[in-house]
């Protein structure tokens, strides 16, 4: 098992209600250091909620999506990182291991210390929670779920049980391998494409955890048909990358024959 710490990257917006208790739990998972809250264009006080909770915060003036987010969170972490290099016993060469959270698990976040000792010890190189039965049923249908399933399967032959699950502990590897970031909704979906594609170790991990369900009025539709239209791009964007490396891959001998 490894010393390397762990930072918890909360992107979230509007979780005045919630972040607190979310933070305070994920303080205390053990090996998780330190929490960096990336409030994305709120409009309540999120961020000085998350700020007098512990939380290193970072405010987006306008909402950019949670991919934005994320990578906004992982960047002033290592901005952090690079300062305390300055400090004897800190090692700016060892960057902390990566966990994803939703800003409004509340007191629920303190079960996903389950994803951390996989990465810690080496066995992955990215775990992913599965969440049990909400305690509220959801207004959705599938779509989206399978649409990001299927398209995983394809591109890489592994089928996930919760392909769109947010919480995530990764190495700093495993971040690299899958930046810059799929955009928008798209982003769970393009980090296990990507991780997989690089060649590194994906495991699910049950855990339980709870939090808001969207329902089945037309705010949560449309949030439903955003989410289906990232996660089709993220797909779409790495099939045809994909192909562009088969094309290029198969030109190489002829052009260094011609060379």
């Amino acid at each position: 098992m490894t010393s390397r710490a762990v930072a918890a990257i909360v992107p979230c917006k509007d979780e005045a209600d919630r972040i607190a208790a979310t933070v305070t739990a994920v303080l205390g998972l053990e090996g998780v250091d330190r929490v960096v809250v990336v409030d994305d264009g709120s409009s309540d006080d999120t961020a000085a909620v998350a700020h007098s909770a512990g939380a290193d915060v970072v405010v987006h003036a306008r909402n950019a999506g949670k991919a934005a987010a994320l990578a906004t969170g992982v960047r002033h972490l290592r901005e952090l990182e690079a300062a305390e290099g300055a400090i004897p016993d800190t090692d700016p060469r060892t960057p902390r291991h990566l966990l994803f959270v939703d800003g409004d698990l509340e007191a629920s976040a303190a079960n996903l210390g389950v994803l951390v000792p996989p990465v810690l010890a080496g066995r992955a190189d990215m775990t992913i929670a599965t969440l049990p039965p909400q305690k509220v049923a959801g207004g959705g249908h599938g779509f989206v779920v399978r649409l990001a399933r299927d398209g995983i399967e394809r591109l890489t032959g592994w089928s996930p049980v919760q392909p769109l699950s947010g919480m995530r502990c990764l190495t700093a590897e495993a971040f690299d391998a899958a930046t810059p970031l799929a955009p928008g909704w798209g982003v769970e979906v393009g980090l296990t494409v990507d991780v997989l594609t690089a060649g590194l170790r994906v495991e699910e991990v049950p855990c339980e955890l709870h939090h808001r369900v969207s329902g089945r009025d037309w705010r949560a539709q449309v949030h439903r048909a955003k989410q289906y239209r990232d996660v089709w791009r993220a797909l779409t964007r790495r099939r045809l990358a994909r192909r562009l490396r088969r094309v290029l891959t198969e030109r190489a001998p002829g052009v260094a024959a011609r060379g």
